[in-house]
């Protein structure tokens, strides 16, 4: 047993944890659990703990159902929504064959696969979210339009505001998890909130990510109000996004940053945008996965509709922010499209590889787009060679269909998976249209 796992065990002993959740993720980057007895935890982290996996989205067929998950020990947190005393824990796990593989269809392996493959060129990847979400009053109606929880705007401050208190309990919980947040405010719609996390690893980031949105949830239901992760909920507002800042370090050395050149762009972040941007129509159906992402997409309000890059250009689908010029470290990229309800290992494994790919066929990066794109006539966009993201999942679908570099990176299992569910979930929309989006998609999202 090494020092993490016997810390992990002492520190429930002295907390007086009776229960211990162990958490993973399906192929859509739903949260699942499995609740565990202290005295089992030994022998989860040498052997795992035995589950079917063909009953999980995505991870394996009937006939090779038994699957293992293995705690890791350096994501033990205790829960803080369930009290001090006699309190429940959490841990995130790999999956596993019953031979103590890794499961190919497990999400946080196949982060984990891009991740081995930067750090091969000597690259850590680091990640920064914001992530945006809608607080709406509880008990709304099948079919009913629900409503937001104020009428507030983007930084408004409103006195007594339900939403200054639910992001100090959102905080709170989260910070006393170990996940540190940077800034949060109202955003541009009523009852739309933002709460940025600080930049991570990519691994810890899209763990963070599956916890926010459990903290996020608790915490509303806790004060009577209901969230959701909906790329659009309501037409006439603005969707909600999560904006994503990349890098890639060579050691302590931010290996974006070039002193000198412009925007502080080095070549190789030149070369990691114009992979983005070259493969990011076919990356699109994971990293906005639902019907209900296009609505945001092609819905206006600064979201990015078009493939093209530019420097604080927040009508580009990659934006190179410049909040601090003269600080190397702080040189990124900010990536527009994804939305908070993508399964974030799925997404940050092919930002990364588009991003690398870009990298290793030294792509050139194309002029930068300086006006709104939005207000280009088709013939001006034409003229500067951009091209628009897929308009719908169907289209974004038949994309990620033909793309080698989505299927290497997903593995052959996610990949048809995802295609056999994703067609299934645009015929079921074809279907039921509204009450699809307003009865389900609240719900899971």
């Amino acid at each position: 047993m090494d020092r993490q796992q016997e810390f992990v065990l002492r520190t429930m002993e002295e907390r007086d944890i009776r229960f211990v959740r162990l958490w993973f993720t399906d192929v859509l980057g739903f949260l699942k659990s499995v609740a565990v007895a202290p005295a089992e935890l030994e022998g989860a982290f040498a052997e795992g703990i035995g589950f079917d996996g063909s009953a999980i989205e995505g991870l394996a067929r009937v006939f090779e159902a038994d699957m293992l998950v293995r705690p890791d020990p350096s994501t033990f947190q205790v829960l803080p929504w369930r009290g001090e005393h006699q309190g429940t824990a959490r841990m995130f796990c790999d999956i596993l064959t019953p031979d103590g593989e890794p499961a190919l269809a497990d999400p946080r392996y196949v982060l984990k696969r891009a991740l081995a493959r930067a750090a091969g060129h000597g690259l850590t990847f680091y990640t920064h979210p914001e992530i945006e979400f809608y607080l709406v009053k509880d008990g709304f109606a099948p079919g009913a339009e629900p409503e937001p929880v104020d009428n507030a705007g983007y930084f408004d401050h409103v006195a007594r505001g339900t939403t200054h208190d639910f992001r100090r309990a959102a905080i709170t919980f989260l910070e006393s998890m170990g996940i540190s947040v940077e800034f949060s405010h109202h955003e541009g719609g009523p009852g739309q909130n933002e709460i940025d996390l600080r930049y991570a690893d990519a691994l810890t980031t899209a763990d963070n990510i599956m916890t926010f949105r459990s903290v996020v949830k608790e915490v509303a239901l806790e004060q009577g109000t209901y969230a959701t992760f909906m790329p659009k909920p309501f037409p006439e507002h603005p969707g909600s996004g999560m904006h994503t800042h990349l890098s890639l370090f060579e050691g302590d050395r931010n290996a974006f940053h070039e002193a000198g050149a412009q925007y502080q762009l080095s070549k190789i972040a030149r070369q990691f945008i114009a992979g983005l941007l070259t493969y990011s129509s076919e990356i699109t159906a994971v990293t906005n996965q639902w019907v209900n992402s296009y609505k945001r997409l092609w819905g206006g309000g600064e979201a990015p509709s078009y493939i093209c890059w530019g420097h604080n250009n927040r009508s580009a689908l990659i934006r190179v922010p410049m909040y601090k010029p003269d600080k190397g470290n702080s040189t990124r990229i900010e990536y527009r499209a994804i939305d908070p309800a993508c399964n974030p290992y799925l997404s940050f494994a092919l930002m990364l590889a588009a991003g690398l790919r870009g990298i290793e066929d030294s792509l050139e990066l194309p002029d930068g787009a300086e006006d709104d794109v939005w207000s280009l006539t088709d013939a001006e966009r034409r003229a500067m060679g951009i091209k628009p993201l897929p308009a719908s999942l169907d289209e974004a679908i038949r994309v990620m269909e033909a793309s080698e570099l989505v299927a290497e990176t997903l593995g052959e299992g996610v990949f048809d998976f995802f295609l056999r569910n994703k067609r299934s979930e645009w015929a079921e929309y074809r279907r039921q249209v509204t009450p699809f989006e307003l009865d389900r998609y609240l719900t899971m999202l």
